[in-house]
């Protein structure tokens, strides 16, 4: 067995969540006013957004959970912790292919961005929502897929 470690900045996961909510609603303005104010994410909002990171915590942790040998506490839901990262560590079989640790690391930090972004747009921005759960629900299944990949055995 071999021991990886998986983590997803949060203070990266909602930067990047303003900055395609303020893309999107910049980009609506066009056929709604009020698009702008209404799907932003401001500070104001990183209470909901704090909801919704744990969600996507548990997801993950439950995709895990064959290999789960540690996993990051997750704190007060009511307050807003920017720099508590999720972090996974995982025993993985000795065949996993260890080369594919980075991708899988940067496709949970995609995963955690667009799950999230589903669950904002489900109240600012339905006709995005659907899409944006579809995007995640693809990209943890291109992490499963990856996370059982292993090597063909050396004879």
């Amino acid at each position: 067995m071999q021991n990886i470690t998986l983590t997803v900045v949060k203070a990266d996961v909602y930067e990047e969540i303003a900055k395609t909510t303020s893309y999107v609603g910049a980009k609506k303005i066009g056929n709604d006013a009020d698009s702008y104010e209404r799907i932003f994410t401001t500070d104001e909002d990183r209470q909901m957004l704090e909801r919704f990171w744990h969600e996507a915590c548990n997801a993950v942790t439950t995709q895990m959970r064959d290999f789960l040998s540690d996993v990051s506490q997750l704190g007060d839901s009511f307050f807003t912790d920017i720099n508590a990262n999720y972090e996974l560590e995982l025993n993985m079989p000795d065949r996993f292919e260890t080369k594919l640790t980075n991708s899988i690391e940067k496709e949970l930090f995609t995963f955690f961005v667009c799950f999230i972004l589903g669950q904002w747009y489900s109240m600012t921005n339905v006709e995005d929502a659907e899409g944006q759960a579809k995007k995640a629900e693809g990209v943890i299944k291109n992490v499963m897929d990856k996370i059982y990949y292993l090597t063909p055995p050396v004879l």
